[in-house]
Formats: structure tokens, sequence, C-alpha cells
């Protein structure tokens, strides 16, 4: 590991980790030995190549992971990426229960790594799903047909807010919970905000 290529953020994320830390410090040195650029970015090591991000390596209860940022466009010979949920588009995982899977997984590891820098050097691109794919909830569209003001203020948000929105509210099964959820954000979508804004 060269020093110039590290991040000081990601070695006092290493010394706080409770859990996974011996896997974590293996990822990252596979990931630093791909030439990669390190960096801490949504509060975990990110890894980079011409500041375009290609790998994260997270944690969580059950696994930790390497998180290939446009690994939907990885081939994938092994068959281990997994789509975290079905609204993932472009991220994918491999996960790791165990340092063990991790040592024994490296060349194949550093394979995927290098893939996903000549998918970076190519200039590819994942097509996402427009936000007009996604499943606008019964509930949102009566307020949509009922206030052509939200209609007109929705239509005016960038396609990730929109998505965003779509998603969070056709998640609940209920129908009551829906129609709480688009009366909550109804004046932040009129404001031109997000859901997170």
């Amino acid at each position: 590991m060269t020093a110039s290529k590290t991040s000081p953020k990601v070695d006092g994320f290493l010394n706080k980790a409770k859990t996974w830390k011996v896997e974590y410090e293996k990822l990252r040195s596979i990931v630093l030995d791909c030439e990669l650029t390190e960096d801490f970015k949504w509060m975990h090591p990110c890894y980079t190549f011409e500041n375009k991000n290609i790998v994260l390596i997270h944690g969580f209860k059950e696994y930790c992971a390497l998180l290939f940022h446009k690994g939907a466009l990885l081939r994938d010979p092994h068959g281990i990426l997994i789509q975290q949920t079905e609204n993932v588009q472009a991220a994918r995982q491999i996960r790791f229960t165990n340092v063990q899977e991790i040592i024994a997984m490296e060349p194949i590891l550093k394979d995927y790594i290098h893939e996903a820098i000549e998918v970076e050097k190519a200039g590819l691109e994942v097509n996402f799903k427009k936000s007009t794919e996604f499943t606008v909830s019964e509930e949102f569209q009566q307020k949509l047909d009922e206030m052509p003001a939200l209609k007109t203020a929705f239509e005016a948000l960038t396609p990730g807010r929109q998505r965003a929105y779509l998603l969070y509210f056709a998640e609940p099964k209920q129908s009551k919970t829906r129609v709480s959820r688009v009366e909550k954000y109804m004046q932040h979508i009129l404001e031109g905000k997000g859901l997170q804004d």
C-alpha cells in the first residue's frame, strides 16, 4: 500500500470498527493492490479511478461487502454479484461473512475490480429506468390529478428526486400509510424539494 493512495479518514473508520474489522482490512489491501485511490464517501471507504467511484467497502449485521458502483455492467462469470434490493439499478455487492472467504476469493475479487476499472475507462453507463417506468401509487396519482400545481412541481423535479418519491409513496402495503406519506410530502414537492431535502 502506498501512503499517497490511502486516506486518514479510512484509518479512523477501521480503528473504530467493532465488527468486520479484519475483513475490512483485508478488503482494503486487495482493493489498494489494484491501483485505486482511497477516499471516504457516504461514511465508508470508497475507491476511485481518476475520481470515478469504482468500489466501496461496507458492512451490515449479517455480512460485509464490496459494492461495485456499476456492478450491473460487470460480466459476473462466478455468479457472485448481488443486487441489494429490486430498486437498486446500478450497484452490485459481493458479500462475505468471514475473512477466510475473502482470502480464498482474492484473485476473483481482483478480476472483478479490474473489470470495473475497464468499464469506467470505456465510459460505459448504466441505463437507468426513467421515472415514467416506476409505479405511481393510486393515492399519489389522485393528488396529482386533483392539484395541477402539484403535478407541475413534481414534473419539474430531477429524475432522481421523482424516483425517490415514487418508490417511497408506493412502498407501504396499506393505503392509509400511502395517503399519509403523500400528504406529508406534498408541500416539499411544491417547494421543489427532494425527499431528503
